[in-house]
């Protein structure tokens, strides 16, 4: 009349419980995004994004050196310039915003630097690409992103990763890091990045609000997972070194599918809104922010991420390693 099998007793204590654990989060999982303005001499905080800092260029080093000494593996970089042009070109300056941040890292740290590689932040009316006759020319675009890209390797970045969802975008950036002599430089591509609602704060932080209009068609369909293994299998053909699911938690799904097919590393970004949300929750003092920051991130990996780009990155290190 009693059960033959007690699951229970793998649960039964903490020692077991931690020996039997399947997903197992680590500090070197973990990419902490990083905002740098050109306009500011101290730090400034967005409301929409509570706790997360932007600095000016000045701080660069010291925030390097801070990262790493909080453990921290690897950062994401964005840039806000102090111009901004129809053709962006703030984005492939030599001396651009995220350029003079990605010297100063490569001084001061061992930190692996990833630099966002898109336009959007750079032009004046917050879209992606070069707008020609009301819309984006893609093609004119991928020549722009191969610019973008070269600039960054030349100030030593060991990663780009482009997000504007352009199609061939992989495919021109590779040829242009190749021809540039950057041949070790890495491309983790937002391959199934979709058009989500999840991105308002981060619009927030980096000033990158389109000025009309929206990016539907760049940014993949919300209800379309077939798609996105599509795009993925697109980009890794074209030579990207690791795809990336943007949004995280919102699209497990699309994760799981993708590890279930493609025998590559995964990123996931845990973006804006989904940091924010636990943010507001917490504060009104309806969940634990420390358990489900935790919960959130062991879900993406357990999906398949091998790779969480996440806000809450270095305070999830400093949980791991109590």
């Amino acid at each position: 009349m009693f059960p033959d099998s007690r699951s229970r007793r793998s649960r039964s204590g903490v020692r077991i419980r931690k020996m039997l654990t399947e997903t197992r989060l680590h500090r070197d999982d973990l990419v902490l995004p990083l905002f740098f303005d050109e306009t500011l001499s101290s730090v400034r905080y967005t409301d929409s994004m509570p706790g997360v800092p932007t600095y000016p260029v000045s701080d660069a080093e010291k925030v390097a050196e801070r990262v790493q000494a909080a453990g921290v593996n690897a950062v994401l970089l964005f840039g806000i310039p102090k111009h901004k042009d129809s053709e962006a070109s703030g984005a492939y300056a030599d001396d651009g915003v995220v350029q003079k941040v990605i010297r100063e890292f490569k001084a001061h740290s061992d930190v692996l630097v990833i630099a966002d590689l898109c336009m959007c932040e750079y032009t004046d009316h917050g879209h992606c690409g070069v707008i020609h006759n009301g819309e984006i020319n893609n093609d004119w675009t991928i020549g722009r992103y191969g610019a973008i890209a070269v600039s960054l390797a030349n100030a030593g970045v060991d990663m780009v990763a482009p997000s504007g969802m352009m199609d061939g975008q992989v495919s021109a950036i590779r040829d242009s890091l190749d021809l540039g002599g950057h041949n070790n430089t890495s491309i983790m591509a937002y391959s199934a990045k979709f058009c989500s609602s999840f991105y308002g704060p981060f619009r927030d932080i980096a000033h990158s609000v389109p000025v009309a209009g929206g990016r539907e068609t760049h940014q993949m369909n919300i209800a379309n997972s077939r798609e996105a293994m599509s795009e993925i299998a697109m980009d890794i053909e074209e030579g990207a070194d690791i795809i990336m699911v943007k949004p995280a938690m919102p699209y497990l799904d699309i994760i799981r599918e993708a590890r279930s097919r493609f025998d590559v590393p995964i990123a996931a970004y845990q973006v804006s809104g989904e940091y924010a949300m636990i943010k507001a929750a917490a504060k009104n003092g309806w969940i634990d922010e420390r358990r489900v920051m935790i919960e959130s991130l062991t879900s993406i990996k357990r999906a398949g991420a091998d790779i969480l780009i996440s806000y809450f990155a270095e305070d999830a290190i400093k949980e791991l390693e109590q």
